[in-house]
Order: structure tokens, then sequence, then C-alpha cells
């Protein structure tokens, strides 16, 4: 059960259309299901807002499977599955209707929601080979019903292409910057807006750049405010917290 049908219920117990003990019987269906190899949350999305989403790296197709079809069969509407490969994505997909991004590995069952976010989510990259990561976070951010636009390859090796953004930078409710390398990009953009940053730190560069550790460091002791930093490649983690962020105020009217 989503948080819109909790207080859809609790209206109805309100208004009497529904009696207490009907609405009981709805809010008492068992909080997690085992399965032996995982537990499966059923109660996230009622705590939280957002459902359980499968991290499909480690996992068998199987197992992927199964944990999918427990979550339909509970009544979840939409079930998102990040870092799948593509074995695990054509397993799925003969036996469940799977949309597969191979770019992002994102895998999504289900019907897209509406965009009900605030604002705009503007996810922008130092360079092409960020963009793995930077699909991860913008395909999580649109599952959760956010309208995304990307500015890819806009690093400050040549600044003047951040630049030539500048409004859609500005009119963004949440941005997130994707970048390895010394990871100076965040830093660039958290001194033009006046929106939260979500800086994520990736895996490219060369030796020095210690898999994404200089970047992450980088973005760390960044000099501008308003930015934040998640884990080196967390693009689900960015896009999330994106999301979060792009639906306060919603939450705040309901």
């Amino acid at each position: 059960m989503e948080q819109k049908e909790m207080i859809d219920l609790l209206r109805q117990v309100a208004s009497g259309t529904m009696d207490v003990e009907q609405a009981a019987l709805k809010l008492k269906e068992e909080p997690f299901e085992d399965l032996g190899f995982a537990k499966i949350d059923h109660h996230r999305a009622m705590r939280q807002g957002v459902a359980e989403v499968i991290y499909g790296e480690g996992k068998t197709p199987e197992q992927i499977f199964r944990i999918a079809e427990a979550m339909k069969e509970k009544g979840q509407k939409a079930v998102l599955i990040t870092r799948m490969n593509k074995e695990s994505a054509i397993y799925m997909g003969e036996r469940l209707e799977l949309q597969y991004d191979e770019v992002s590995r994102i895998g999504f069952i289900g019907e897209a929601p509406i965009k009900d976010g605030d604002g705009k989510i503007v996810v922008a990259t130092g360079g092409t080979s960020d963009i793995p990561v930077a699909e991860e976070a913008a395909r999580t951010a649109e599952t959760l019903g956010n309208e995304v636009i990307r500015l890819y390859d806009v690093g400050v090796a040549g600044v003047h292409r951040l630049l030539g953004h500048l409004d859609e930078l500005m009119g963004a409710r949440v941005i997130i910057a994707v970048a390895g390398m010394e990871g100076a990009l965040a830093s660039v953009i958290g001194g033009l807006v006046d929106c939260p940053v979500i800086a994520v730190p990736t895996s490219v560069g060369y030796g020095a750049s210690f898999g994404g550790v200089s970047a992450l460091l980088s973005m760390l002791n960044s000099c501008a405010s308003g930015v934040s930093v998640v884990n080196i490649d967390n693009g689900f983690g960015a896009g999330f917290l994106a999301s979060r962020i792009n639906h306060i105020e919603r939450r705040t009217k309901e």
C-alpha cells in the first residue's frame, strides 16, 4: 500500500464509507514476506512514500524474478530494478512486461507514474563516459514521477558548454552533477545556482583518480555552498534524493 492509498483509506473511514474493521484488515496485511533468500518490505511505500527497489547486482535472474513477482502479487503497481545485467533482463522479459535500458542497467515493470514533482530535475555530466551513471540517476528520477532535463558532456574542460545552458540550470529545482576525473563540475554548478546540487563522483579517470576517490574528495571539499555528495557511481541514490527534494511541496500540501 502506498501513502496515497493509506490516506484515501483513512479518509473513507472518517467519512463513514468504510468501517474500521475493513480498514484494519487492509492495514494488517503482513509487512514483509520471507522468500528464504530475501525478505520483501511490502510496507515501505506506506512508511517512506516509495516502494522497495530491487538491487539487481549479485542476484540471479531467478531471484530477481521471484522478488518482482511477489511485489506485483501484493499489488505494487511499479517495480524498479537497478544494476540489472542483460542476462537477467532477458530472463525477466520472457516472464513479465519489462522495460529495460542497457546503458543505465535500469529495469522497470508496471505503469509509468504521472510527473507530479514540484519542478524539474537537471542531470549534468562532465563527460560522455559519465552517462551510464547519469542515466541511472535520470531514469530513477523519472520512474519516481519527475521531469528530467539531461545536459551531457558539459564539463570544465570546455566550461562554455555548461554556460550555454544557464536557463535550464537556473530553472531547476534540483541539479545532479555527475563527474569523474577531478570532479570539478559540481563546484562550478554549485557556484551558479540557488537550488540543491547533488554531486555524484564516478569511477571514470586515469590511475591517480583511484577509481573515483579523487572526484569524491574534490566534491566533499567543494567550497560552493549547497552541494551534497553521494557515493561513487551511485546514480540511483542521487536520483532518489533528488526526487525526495522535488516532492517536498506536494507532500506538505497533502
